[in-house]
Protein backbone atom coordinates (compact mmCIF):
# COMPACT_ATOMS: atom_id res chain seq x y z
CA UNK A 1 0.00 0.00 0.00
CA UNK A 2 2.98 2.32 0.52
CA UNK A 3 3.81 1.52 -3.11
CA UNK A 4 0.43 2.82 -4.03
CA UNK A 5 0.45 5.73 -1.92
CA UNK A 6 4.04 6.82 -3.83
CA UNK A 7 2.86 5.52 -7.29
CA UNK A 8 0.01 8.52 -6.72
CA UNK A 9 2.24 10.93 -5.22
CA UNK A 10 4.48 10.53 -8.21
CA UNK A 11 0.97 11.30 -10.80
CA UNK A 12 0.95 14.68 -9.07
CA UNK A 13 -1.70 13.99 -7.09
CA UNK A 14 -2.25 15.97 -3.61
CA UNK A 15 -1.12 13.80 -0.64
CA UNK A 16 -4.10 14.55 1.53
CA UNK A 17 -6.41 13.49 -1.52
CA UNK A 18 -4.52 10.20 -1.96
CA UNK A 19 -4.58 9.35 1.90
CA UNK A 20 -8.53 9.78 1.30
CA UNK A 21 -8.47 7.60 -2.14
CA UNK A 22 -6.94 4.96 -0.20
CA UNK A 23 -8.89 4.77 3.00
CA UNK A 24 -12.35 5.06 1.09
CA UNK A 25 -11.37 2.20 -1.09
CA UNK A 26 -10.43 0.16 1.64
CA UNK A 27 -6.55 -0.18 0.34
CA UNK A 28 -7.64 -2.36 -2.66
CA UNK A 29 -5.43 -1.15 -4.86
CA UNK A 30 -3.73 1.40 -6.64
CA UNK A 31 -6.71 1.23 -9.94
CA UNK A 32 -9.13 1.94 -6.99
CA UNK A 33 -7.81 4.42 -5.61
CA UNK A 34 -7.01 6.25 -8.95
CA UNK A 35 -10.54 6.08 -9.86
CA UNK A 36 -11.81 7.32 -6.91
CA UNK A 37 -9.67 10.54 -7.50
CA UNK A 38 -10.53 11.26 -10.32
CA UNK A 39 -14.22 10.31 -9.63
CA UNK A 40 -14.10 13.11 -6.62
CA UNK A 41 -11.66 15.35 -8.39
CA UNK A 42 -12.50 18.63 -6.96
CA UNK A 43 -15.02 17.71 -4.38
CA UNK A 44 -13.82 18.49 -0.59
CA UNK A 45 -12.40 16.30 1.10
CA UNK A 46 -14.11 14.84 4.33
CA UNK A 47 -12.86 15.24 8.23
CA UNK A 48 -11.27 12.60 9.01
CA UNK A 49 -8.91 13.46 11.82
CA UNK A 50 -8.87 10.39 13.35
CA UNK A 51 -8.19 8.16 10.27
CA UNK A 52 -6.24 11.01 8.97
CA UNK A 53 -4.09 10.89 12.14
CA UNK A 54 -3.82 7.01 12.30
CA UNK A 55 -2.50 7.33 8.61
CA UNK A 56 0.47 10.25 9.69
CA UNK A 57 1.03 7.90 12.88
CA UNK A 58 1.67 5.07 10.43
CA UNK A 59 3.72 7.46 8.09
CA UNK A 60 5.73 9.14 11.00
CA UNK A 61 6.06 5.11 12.65
CA UNK A 62 7.33 4.16 8.69
CA UNK A 63 9.77 6.91 8.69
CA UNK A 64 11.57 6.48 12.09
CA UNK A 65 11.54 2.46 11.94
CA UNK A 66 13.89 1.06 9.65
CA UNK A 67 12.65 -2.36 10.14
CA UNK A 68 9.52 -1.46 8.85
CA UNK A 69 11.82 -0.15 5.30
CA UNK A 70 13.39 -3.43 5.59
CA UNK A 71 9.95 -6.16 5.40
CA UNK A 72 8.62 -3.56 2.94
CA UNK A 73 11.39 -4.26 0.84
CA UNK A 74 11.16 -7.85 1.76
CA UNK A 75 7.40 -8.07 0.36
CA UNK A 76 8.97 -6.67 -2.81
CA UNK A 77 11.59 -8.35 -3.13
CA UNK A 78 9.12 -11.80 -2.49
CA UNK A 79 6.77 -10.49 -5.25
CA UNK A 80 9.59 -9.64 -7.71
CA UNK A 81 10.96 -13.37 -6.91
CA UNK A 82 7.47 -14.79 -8.35
CA UNK A 83 6.95 -12.91 -10.94
CA UNK A 84 11.33 -13.17 -12.26
CA UNK A 85 10.72 -17.09 -11.63
CA UNK A 86 14.01 -17.34 -9.36
CA UNK A 87 14.31 -19.86 -6.68
CA UNK A 88 16.79 -17.73 -4.27
CA UNK A 89 16.03 -14.03 -3.06
CA UNK A 90 16.74 -11.00 -5.34
CA UNK A 91 20.61 -9.89 -5.44
CA UNK A 92 20.89 -6.75 -3.80
CA UNK A 93 23.37 -4.67 -5.13
CA UNK A 94 26.99 -4.80 -4.67
CA UNK A 95 30.14 -3.14 -5.37
CA UNK A 96 30.84 -4.46 -8.66
CA UNK A 97 27.33 -4.96 -10.13
CA UNK A 98 25.32 -2.11 -10.63
CA UNK A 99 22.43 -0.84 -8.65
CA UNK A 100 19.04 -2.15 -9.16
CA UNK A 101 17.36 0.95 -9.70
CA UNK A 102 14.06 -0.05 -11.69
CA UNK A 103 12.15 -3.42 -12.60
CA UNK A 104 11.69 -4.28 -16.32
CA UNK A 105 9.28 -6.14 -18.51
CA UNK A 106 11.14 -8.86 -20.66
CA UNK A 107 8.11 -8.61 -23.12
CA UNK A 108 7.56 -5.40 -23.37
CA UNK A 109 10.17 -3.38 -22.08
CA UNK A 110 8.36 -1.23 -20.22
CA UNK A 111 10.25 -0.07 -16.91
CA UNK A 112 8.67 0.34 -13.25
CA UNK A 113 9.77 2.45 -10.73
CA UNK A 114 8.83 -0.72 -7.64
CA UNK A 115 6.79 -4.00 -7.44
CA UNK A 116 3.74 -3.11 -6.80
CA UNK A 117 3.54 -1.05 -10.64
CA UNK A 118 5.22 -4.23 -11.96
CA UNK A 119 2.53 -6.26 -9.92
CA UNK A 120 -0.14 -4.05 -11.52
CA UNK A 121 1.34 -4.25 -15.14
CA UNK A 122 1.66 -8.20 -14.73
CA UNK A 123 -2.23 -8.28 -13.65
CA UNK A 124 -3.28 -5.97 -16.30
CA UNK A 125 -1.02 -7.27 -19.64
CA UNK A 126 -0.79 -11.15 -18.23
CA UNK A 127 2.68 -10.78 -18.75
CA UNK A 128 5.16 -12.25 -16.35
CA UNK A 129 8.81 -11.95 -17.49
CA UNK A 130 10.45 -9.57 -15.46
CA UNK A 131 13.66 -8.31 -14.67
CA UNK A 132 15.76 -5.78 -12.60
CA UNK A 133 16.97 -3.11 -14.19
CA UNK A 134 19.99 -0.29 -13.84
CA UNK A 135 18.23 2.53 -15.77
CA UNK A 136 16.76 5.01 -12.97
CA UNK A 137 13.35 6.53 -13.78
CA UNK A 138 13.13 10.18 -13.81
CA UNK A 139 10.29 11.87 -11.83
CA UNK A 140 7.76 13.24 -14.55
CA UNK A 141 7.96 16.88 -14.82
CA UNK A 142 5.17 18.93 -14.52
CA UNK A 143 3.67 18.61 -18.31
CA UNK A 144 4.28 14.76 -17.96
CA UNK A 145 2.25 14.52 -14.98
CA UNK A 146 -1.00 16.76 -16.54
CA UNK A 147 -0.74 14.61 -19.77
CA UNK A 148 -0.50 11.69 -18.00
CA UNK A 149 -3.46 12.81 -15.42
CA UNK A 150 -5.22 13.98 -18.65
CA UNK A 151 -4.45 10.54 -20.30
CA UNK A 152 -6.25 8.65 -16.95
CA UNK A 153 -9.34 10.81 -17.42
CA UNK A 154 -10.01 10.11 -20.95
CA UNK A 155 -9.30 6.64 -20.51
CA UNK A 156 -12.08 7.18 -17.91
CA UNK A 157 -14.36 8.97 -19.58
CA UNK A 158 -13.91 6.47 -22.12
CA UNK A 159 -15.09 4.02 -20.19
CA UNK A 160 -17.85 5.63 -18.66
CA UNK A 161 -18.58 5.86 -22.24
CA UNK A 162 -18.72 2.52 -23.15
CA UNK A 163 -20.41 1.51 -20.42
CA UNK A 164 -22.87 4.36 -20.57
CA UNK A 165 -23.78 2.95 -24.23
CA UNK A 166 -24.21 -0.72 -23.17
CA UNK A 167 -26.32 0.10 -20.52
CA UNK A 168 -28.50 2.69 -22.92
CA UNK A 169 -28.22 -0.55 -25.88
CA UNK A 170 -29.89 -2.66 -22.71
CA UNK A 171 -32.75 -0.32 -21.85
CA UNK A 172 -33.51 -0.01 -25.98
CA UNK A 173 -33.39 -3.82 -26.09
CA UNK A 174 -35.81 -4.16 -23.05
CA UNK A 175 -38.52 -1.60 -24.00
CA UNK A 176 -38.63 -3.53 -27.37
CA UNK A 177 -39.55 -6.66 -25.31
CA UNK A 178 -41.63 -4.98 -23.42
CA UNK A 179 -43.67 -3.63 -26.85
CA UNK A 180 -43.50 -6.69 -28.12
CA UNK A 181 -45.46 -8.19 -25.16
CA UNK A 182 -47.70 -5.64 -25.01
CA UNK A 183 -48.85 -5.62 -28.57
CA UNK A 184 -49.27 -9.77 -28.48
CA UNK A 185 -51.36 -8.98 -25.31
CA UNK A 186 -53.59 -6.90 -26.97
CA UNK A 187 -53.68 -8.81 -29.92
CA UNK A 188 -55.04 -11.97 -27.68
CA UNK A 189 -57.49 -9.42 -26.14
CA UNK A 190 -59.08 -8.69 -29.53
CA UNK A 191 -58.79 -11.94 -30.64
CA UNK A 192 -60.63 -13.31 -27.34
CA UNK A 193 -63.21 -10.00 -27.69
CA UNK A 194 -63.99 -10.71 -31.29
CA UNK A 195 -65.12 -14.59 -30.71
CA UNK A 196 -67.36 -13.59 -27.85
CA UNK A 197 -68.81 -10.69 -29.95
CA UNK A 198 -69.58 -13.72 -32.90
CA UNK A 199 -70.89 -16.21 -30.35
CA UNK A 200 -73.16 -13.64 -28.85
CA UNK A 201 -74.06 -12.72 -32.15
CA UNK A 202 -75.12 -15.98 -32.93
CA UNK A 203 -76.57 -16.93 -29.80
CA UNK A 204 -78.89 -13.46 -30.75
CA UNK A 205 -79.29 -14.93 -33.76
CA UNK A 206 -80.68 -18.17 -32.57
CA UNK A 207 -82.98 -16.83 -29.84
CA UNK A 208 -84.57 -14.27 -32.75
CA UNK A 209 -84.97 -17.47 -34.95
CA UNK A 210 -86.86 -18.87 -32.05
CA UNK A 211 -88.84 -16.09 -30.81
CA UNK A 212 -90.05 -15.52 -34.70
CA UNK A 213 -91.11 -19.24 -34.77
CA UNK A 214 -92.74 -19.12 -31.15
CA UNK A 215 -94.86 -15.77 -32.71
CA UNK A 216 -95.79 -17.43 -36.00
CA UNK A 217 -97.27 -20.66 -33.82
CA UNK A 218 -98.85 -18.81 -31.75
CA UNK A 219 -100.30 -16.53 -34.59
CA UNK A 220 -101.33 -19.97 -35.84
CA UNK A 221 -103.29 -20.81 -33.03
CA UNK A 222 -105.06 -17.36 -32.77
CA UNK A 223 -106.04 -17.90 -36.20
CA UNK A 224 -107.30 -21.48 -35.83
CA UNK A 225 -109.34 -19.84 -32.83
CA UNK A 226 -111.02 -17.27 -34.43
CA UNK A 227 -111.93 -19.33 -36.97
CA UNK A 228 -113.34 -22.05 -34.92
CA UNK A 229 -115.08 -19.33 -33.22
CA UNK A 230 -116.79 -17.91 -36.17
CA UNK A 231 -117.77 -21.68 -37.11
CA UNK A 232 -119.30 -22.24 -33.54
CA UNK A 233 -121.06 -18.87 -34.47
CA UNK A 234 -122.43 -19.39 -37.73
CA UNK A 235 -123.61 -22.79 -36.57
CA UNK A 236 -125.60 -21.17 -33.57
CA UNK A 237 -127.16 -19.09 -35.92
CA UNK A 238 -128.21 -21.34 -38.00
CA UNK A 239 -129.97 -23.13 -35.33
CA UNK A 240 -131.65 -19.63 -33.97
CA UNK A 241 -133.41 -18.98 -37.42
CA UNK A 242 -133.98 -22.67 -38.55
CA UNK A 243 -131.43 -22.47 -41.71
CA UNK A 244 -130.27 -25.67 -42.40
CA UNK A 245 -126.30 -26.62 -41.28
CA UNK A 246 -123.96 -26.80 -44.15
CA UNK A 247 -122.41 -29.68 -43.91
CA UNK A 248 -118.55 -30.21 -43.31
CA UNK A 249 -117.90 -32.08 -46.55
CA UNK A 250 -120.11 -30.00 -48.73
CA UNK A 251 -118.18 -26.88 -47.09
CA UNK A 252 -114.86 -29.10 -48.00
CA UNK A 253 -115.34 -29.54 -51.58
CA UNK A 254 -116.43 -25.97 -52.32
CA UNK A 255 -113.52 -24.57 -51.14
CA UNK A 256 -114.77 -22.96 -47.53
CA UNK A 257 -113.16 -24.36 -44.72
CA UNK A 258 -115.84 -26.11 -42.09
CA UNK A 259 -115.66 -25.82 -38.35
CA UNK A 260 -114.38 -29.61 -38.55
CA UNK A 261 -111.72 -28.53 -40.60
CA UNK A 262 -110.49 -25.51 -38.48
CA UNK A 263 -110.97 -27.45 -35.38
CA UNK A 264 -108.48 -29.58 -37.12
CA UNK A 265 -105.95 -26.49 -37.72
CA UNK A 266 -106.37 -25.71 -34.34
CA UNK A 267 -106.18 -28.87 -32.56
CA UNK A 268 -103.00 -29.42 -35.17
CA UNK A 269 -101.08 -26.60 -33.38
CA UNK A 270 -102.37 -27.15 -30.13
CA UNK A 271 -103.61 -30.15 -29.57
CA UNK A 272 -100.31 -32.32 -31.08
CA UNK A 273 -98.72 -34.71 -28.39
CA UNK A 274 -95.70 -32.58 -28.38
CA UNK A 275 -93.03 -34.37 -25.96
CA UNK A 276 -91.19 -31.42 -24.90
CA UNK A 277 -92.29 -27.86 -24.70
CA UNK A 278 -90.03 -24.93 -25.67
CA UNK A 279 -90.45 -21.67 -22.59
CA UNK A 280 -88.51 -18.31 -23.23
CA UNK A 281 -89.30 -16.67 -19.39
CA UNK A 282 -89.43 -12.73 -19.60
CA UNK A 283 -88.43 -10.67 -15.91
CA UNK A 284 -91.16 -8.16 -16.02
CA UNK A 285 -88.48 -6.11 -14.11
CA UNK A 286 -86.23 -6.57 -17.46
CA UNK A 287 -83.09 -8.29 -18.07
CA UNK A 288 -81.87 -11.17 -20.21
CA UNK A 289 -84.77 -13.52 -20.53
CA UNK A 290 -84.46 -17.21 -19.15
CA UNK A 291 -84.40 -19.72 -21.98
CA UNK A 292 -85.27 -23.69 -21.49
CA UNK A 293 -87.14 -27.02 -22.62
CA UNK A 294 -89.17 -29.04 -20.33
CA UNK A 295 -91.37 -32.02 -21.27
CA UNK A 296 -95.09 -30.76 -22.02
CA UNK A 297 -96.43 -32.90 -18.29
CA UNK A 298 -94.16 -30.39 -16.63
CA UNK A 299 -96.32 -28.04 -14.72
CA UNK A 300 -96.27 -24.71 -13.88
CA UNK A 301 -94.59 -25.19 -10.49
CA UNK A 302 -91.95 -27.29 -11.84
CA UNK A 303 -91.16 -23.66 -14.71
CA UNK A 304 -91.51 -21.51 -11.21
CA UNK A 305 -89.03 -23.67 -9.72
CA UNK A 306 -86.55 -23.28 -12.87
CA UNK A 307 -86.76 -19.72 -12.80
CA UNK A 308 -86.41 -19.15 -9.25
CA UNK A 309 -83.07 -20.97 -9.22
CA UNK A 310 -81.77 -18.89 -12.06
CA UNK A 311 -82.20 -15.32 -10.15
CA UNK A 312 -82.75 -14.50 -6.39
CA UNK A 313 -85.41 -12.20 -7.33
CA UNK A 314 -88.35 -14.74 -7.98
CA UNK A 315 -90.17 -16.12 -5.51
CA UNK A 316 -92.20 -19.89 -6.05
CA UNK A 317 -94.38 -19.08 -3.91
CA UNK A 318 -94.99 -15.20 -5.21
CA UNK A 319 -94.72 -15.16 -8.87
CA UNK A 320 -97.24 -14.99 -11.33
CA UNK A 321 -96.92 -15.83 -15.25
CA UNK A 322 -98.65 -13.78 -18.19
CA UNK A 323 -98.82 -15.14 -21.72
CA UNK A 324 -99.01 -12.12 -24.26
CA UNK A 325 -100.76 -13.65 -27.13
CA UNK A 326 -102.64 -14.78 -26.51
CA UNK A 327 -103.13 -12.74 -23.26
CA UNK A 328 -103.57 -14.76 -20.86
CA UNK A 329 -102.73 -14.52 -16.91
CA UNK A 330 -101.92 -17.91 -15.10
CA UNK A 331 -103.74 -17.88 -11.59
CA UNK A 332 -102.67 -20.65 -8.95
CA UNK A 333 -104.61 -23.18 -9.87
CA UNK A 334 -103.12 -23.61 -13.06
CA UNK A 335 -99.55 -24.20 -11.59
CA UNK A 336 -100.84 -27.69 -10.53
CA UNK A 337 -101.44 -28.30 -14.72
CA UNK A 338 -99.38 -29.44 -17.02
CA UNK A 339 -97.92 -27.49 -19.80
CA UNK A 340 -99.77 -29.17 -22.20
CA UNK A 341 -103.29 -28.75 -20.55
CA UNK A 342 -102.56 -24.73 -20.28
CA UNK A 343 -102.23 -24.81 -23.88
CA UNK A 344 -98.36 -23.81 -23.93
CA UNK A 345 -97.05 -26.33 -26.34
CA UNK A 346 -95.31 -26.78 -28.86
CA UNK A 347 -93.29 -23.06 -27.47
CA UNK A 348 -94.67 -20.33 -26.29
CA UNK A 349 -93.24 -16.66 -23.82
CA UNK A 350 -93.94 -16.03 -20.21
CA UNK A 351 -93.62 -12.88 -18.50
CA UNK A 352 -92.97 -13.84 -14.78
CA UNK A 353 -93.71 -10.91 -12.28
Amino acid sequence: MAGDRETLLSMGFDPSRVDWALRATGHRGLQPAMDHLLEHEGEPIPDASASGGSSLTSANTAQSTPAMDVDGDDDDAEALRHLIGKKGPVPAATAGDGEAKSIKCSVCGKTFKNTALANYHAEKSGHDQFEESTEEIKPLTEEERKAKLEELQQKLAAKRAVKAQEEEKAAKANEAIKRKQGKDLNKLKEELKAKEMIKEAEQKRKEKAEDAKARAAIKAQIEADKKARAEKAAREKALREGKPIVDSQSETNSGTPSSAAVASSSSGVAGKDFKDTRLQIRLASGGTPYTTTLPSDSTLHDVAEFVAAQTLAVNVDTVSFTQQFPRKTFSRTDFNKSLRELGLTPSAVLIAS
